[in-house]
């Protein structure tokens, strides 16, 4: 049915080839709505494309400040999802959360030269309250070692203080200038922050990963994203800290990794800085060791840019607000009443065995208008009840990622629709996953290397370990696009052929790395 039409007897009838009903008799009106679709295609012209669907499937609304984004409902109930299931496992870990202050005073934040350098140009400052200017200006927090850890200064005296280990949930604002893009790079998001202190670096090593690992869970057990788990190099690891580890994710539409989410160790640099010291069991002054770890709603761009098509979100099942949508089809001198029941029948039984289900009985749209609304919203299953469906005691069902339609008798409903959800989610991550695998390009040479850059890919090239090399490798690769960097090395290192180079510099090779331009 064309996106903006509206007779509401005939939806279904096209869409399933079924006879279509004999016209005849007065028709109640139903509004005619138009430009529904998206105007550009995500193979054409990506940031049109994604700028598009994520207002249109009403994910954000665009706001008066630059950079600043309204989540609406639909992405918040995503967000919420990773967050119940986040908050849930890292309790298990006995991570209390709390709430530190937005704000932060300018001589606490300048205490770790390293680390404010890196936020620097982002950071938003406070300098007046109402027309008085402050004596001291007070800055907006990019991030919060520099606001928390003066607390744990004083809260850890003695060993058995420790580990100490907090979460919180809150906004963050980094003043970004280049390119402010929804969800990906924005001037004020939403996240999570760990920041725990250990007696030992083992400890600290151990939750590093632990921590790394659910978020690897996050991005493709719930976002069916593949990601890789890594090392960050020592130019692009959090300035401050001894080492990053990272989950990248990959955008084929664009050629571009992205930081999905990271977690330090912070070493015992924070600690010496702001004098967190505890006494051991023998009686000694010893320093604490120190990780933190973030994910933000970065996530959910990284989501829709993953499985969004021509017609708008794909959302995998486990993070949508509503998994299936039922929407009536009642044919000209239908038991309009009956259909209705029908529907009302289905979500109730949905929702009770656990799945989040909704109707649409709006009257004053069409069928047809309903199933381009939901495809646009993403729902994973779209289920049609008409006439015949009344008369066989069944419901049609529609999968959002592939559009396979399948018949299925209310004796078999649950068992079905928890087949079809965890088929879609499965085919989500594995057609991400084979995309993505394509895009991967293994390049030992210089030449190789800007070969696969110019096609996009996301490279594995053996790699020095030097600092200097890297930043050769940025500055011969600016262009318009962007300049290449080093992604992460991942844990899973392919073996290392004996006698193998650096694709940069020539010298002999140390580890394999990902490189690529990212956002």
């Amino acid at each position: 049915m064309a996106v903006g039409e509206g007779k509401k007897s005939d939806a279904r009838a096209n869409s399933s080839g079924d006879k279509k009903p004999s016209s005849g008799g007065k028709k109640k009106e139903v509004k005619k709505e138009t430009g529904l679709g998206l105007s550009n295609k995500k193979d054409e012209n990506f940031g049109e494309w994604y700028s598009e669907v994520v207002v249109n499937g009403e994910m954000i609304e665009y706001y008066d400040i630059s950079g600043c984004y309204i989540l609406r409902p639909w992405a918040m109930s995503i967000w919420e999802e990773m967050h119940n299931f986040f908050d849930a496992e890292i309790k298990k870990m006995k991570i209390k959360n709390c709430y530190f202050p937005l704000f932060v005073s300018e001589s606490v934040l300048q205490k770790e030269k390293n680390h404010i350098e890196g936020f620097a140009p982002e950071v938003a400052w406070v300098t007046k309250s109402g027309e008085t200017p402050l004596e001291k200006q007070i800055a907006i927090r990019p991030t919060s070692e520099t606001v928390m850890y003066p607390y744990y200064s004083k809260w850890i005296r003695g060993h058995r203080d420790l580990p100490l280990k907090l979460n919180q949930w809150c906004n963050v604002v980094r003043w970004e200038f280049s390119n402010p893009t929804p969800f990906i790079r924005s001037r004020e998001f939403l996240w999570q922050e760990g920041h725990t202190a250990f007696a030992t670096k083992a400890e600290a090593d151990a939750e590093v990963l632990e921590i790394l690992e659910l978020y690897r869970r996050i991005y493709e057990e719930f976002l069916a994203v593949p990601i890789i788990k890594g090392k960050k190099s020592e130019h692009e690891k959090f300035a401050g800290g001894l080492y990053t580890t990272s989950v990248e994710a990959f955008i084929p539409n664009t050629g571009r990794g992205v930081q999905g989410a990271t977690s330090h160790c912070l070493g015992q640099n924070f600690a010496k800085m702001f004098e967190i010291n505890y006494e051991d069991e023998r009686g000694e002054k010893q320093m604490v060791w120190q990780n933190s770890w973030a994910f933000t709603t970065r996530t959910i761009g990284v989501m829709v840019m993953v499985h969004g098509d021509d017609k708008g979100l794909v959302l995998p099942p486990k993070v949508a607000s509503v998994q299936v949508i039922v929407i009536p089809v009642p044919y000209k001198d239908a038991n309009t009443q009956g259909i209705f029941d029908a529907c009302t029948a289905t979500v109730d039984i949905l929702c009770k065995a656990g799945f989040r289900a909704e109707a649409d009985f709006r009257d004053n749209y069409s069928p047809g208008w309903k199933y381009s609304h939901w495809e646009m919203k993403g729902v994973p299953l779209r289920i049609e009840i008409g006439p015949k469906d009344l008369v066989n005691d069944q419901v049609r069902a529609v999968r959002r990622d592939n559009g396979a339609k399948l018949d299925i008798s209310r004796a078999n409903l649950i068992e079905q629709v928890k087949e079809m959800l965890d088929s879609i989610q499965q085919s989500l991550f594995n057609a991400a996953k084979q995309k993505r695998d394509t895009c991967i390009a293994v390049a030992k040479t210089w030449d190789e290397f800007m070969v696969a850059l110019s096609q996009k890919k996301m490279i594995l090239a053996p790699w020095c370990d030097e600092e200097e090399v890297e930043k050769d490798v940025k500055a011969r690769t600016k262009g318009e696009m962007g300049a290449a960097k080093s992604l992460c090395s991942p844990f899973d290192q392919p073996e290392l052929p004996e006698g193998i180079v650096c694709f940069a510099s020539g010298k002999p090779a140390k580890k394999w790395t990902y490189w690529g331009r990212s956002y």
